[in-house]
């Protein structure tokens, strides 16, 4: 499919994780695992220091931001980050960028499609190629801009359901990498609280709970905490086996590449990407 979008080689699964928590040895430990790409989540400056330090501790792992926000990092400073980015370390670098949430990013951000067309003329006009940047994208319009002005879509917070309509919205060639969230762990109980600590946060977000009410969740689904089922569909958990098989899923709804976003619970991040490591890539 979509694979073949972008010169940069994410591999099958790669790994999301906060920006904070980035740093010199766990980009290594991550690439020594065998995942393909570190995806640097929570909106990094423009400046994308996390991204230059993972790639300075390793010699293969991609890199990608997941995501840059349009509204917090200027375009120009941001294309200036990738040129030099790219200049270093060529060919491992994919730039992630989103358009934030209208709760957190103030008036602007209502008009999503708009700032991130704009966004991408200035990236076009510094220099940053189409094949080495990814749309965060859920709705059909952001999906279709993402094809045109992108290498493709890295949807957040989805079902394979979502990754299923993601790949007929984009067609055959843009890449389509989908994170997901995991909890290993065989007390269900434990790994639904942890899952739903996770999650708090996405269900007070306007544009998380419409695409999820565009997938057929119900009010009571998307009310409170969140329903069983709703978690349960957007957090994997379970043995490592068992989270594996869920994560595949995405893979035979049509994703490219799955991004793993280990959430703490009877391990820590670390300490689930090993024990996911061996069924999930091999390591």
């Amino acid at each position: 499919m979509g694979s073949d979008a972008t010169p940069v080689k994410l591999g099958r699964h790669g790994v999301w994780l906060p920006q904070q928590e980035i740093n010199e040895d766990v980009a290594a430990e991550i690439e020594r695992l065998g995942f393909g790409t570190l995806w640097v989540g929570g909106s990094p400056s423009s400046e994308l220091e996390p991204v230059a330090t993972a790639l300075a501790a390793t010699s293969r792992l991609a890199v990608a931001t997941g995501i840059v926000n349009i509204w917090a990092s200027p375009a120009e400073e941001v294309a200036d980050s990738y040129l030099r980015i790219e200049d270093a370390y060529p060919g491992r670098f994919l730039l992630g960028i989103g358009a934030g949430h209208r709760e957190a990013n103030g008036p602007e951000a209502i008009k999503p499609l708009q700032g991130m067309r704009e966004y991408l003329d200035v990236l076009d006009r510094k220099g940053v190629p189409r094949e080495r940047r990814v749309l965060a994208a859920l709705g059909p319009k952001m999906l279709g801009l993402s094809a045109e002005r992108a290498a493709g879509a890295h949807p957040y917070l989805v079902p394979p359901a979502h990754t299923r309509e993601a790949r007929e919205e984009l067609g055959e060639a843009p890449l389509l990498a989908v994170e997901h969230k995991v909890v290993l762990g065989e007390d269900k109980a434990r790994t639904r609280a942890a899952a739903r600590d996770g999650m708090s946060f996405y269900l007070k977000l306007r544009n998380y709970v419409a695409n999820l009410e565009r997938l057929g969740f119900s009010e009571s689904d998307l009310s409170d905490d969140g329903s069983d089922a709703l978690i349960d569909d957007l957090v994997a958990q379970g043995s490592a086996r068992e989270v594996a098989a869920a994560l595949t899923a995405h893979l035979t709804a049509g994703a490219d590449h799955v991004v793993v976003q280990p959430l703490p619970g009877e391990y820590d991040r670390l300490g689930t990407l090993a024990r996911l490591a061996p069924p999930l890539v091999g390591g």
